[in-house]
């Protein structure tokens, strides 16, 4: 019952954290397009790693300096919408998952297997 109300939390809080990025004025995070791809906060609500993805992936490194820079105001707007009785500290990371599925699904377009001929014609 408790990662089902954890993982509830987690959806809110990457909610609000995507409505709050689209008003944010610093320059670096609006420089590239960013979306959150998954929460995941601690049993004890202390801490919620935030993973990340640019669309531009050399702006990353100055957009995760933006969003740590941010953290204090988006951490105090997270504690005003959600009511919650420890507001998390927000702990930012890249998520490279995007980029390592595109890489797979690469190699995979390269790879050269030959279709069976017995099959081709027993399904069709």
């Amino acid at each position: 019952m408790a990662s089902n109300r954890l993982g509830r939390i987690n959806e809110e809080i990457q909610r609000e954290l995507a409505q709050l990025l689209r008003g944010l004025k610093d320059p670096r995070v609006q420089k590239t397009m960013i979306s959150i791809t998954r929460v995941e906060t601690t049993p004890d609500l202390r801490y919620a790693k935030v993973y990340v993805s640019f669309l531009d992936k050399t702006c990353a490194k100055e957009g995760l300096k933006g969003l740590k820079s941010a953290g204090g105001y988006l951490r105090r707007e997270i504690g005003s919408r959600l009511q919650l009785r420890y507001t998390p500290e927000l702990v930012w990371a890249e998520d490279d998952s995007i980029t390592h599925a595109a890489h797979i699904m690469d190699i995979l377009a390269t790879l050269d297997i030959p279709e069976d001929e017995d099959e081709a014609t027993d399904n069709g």
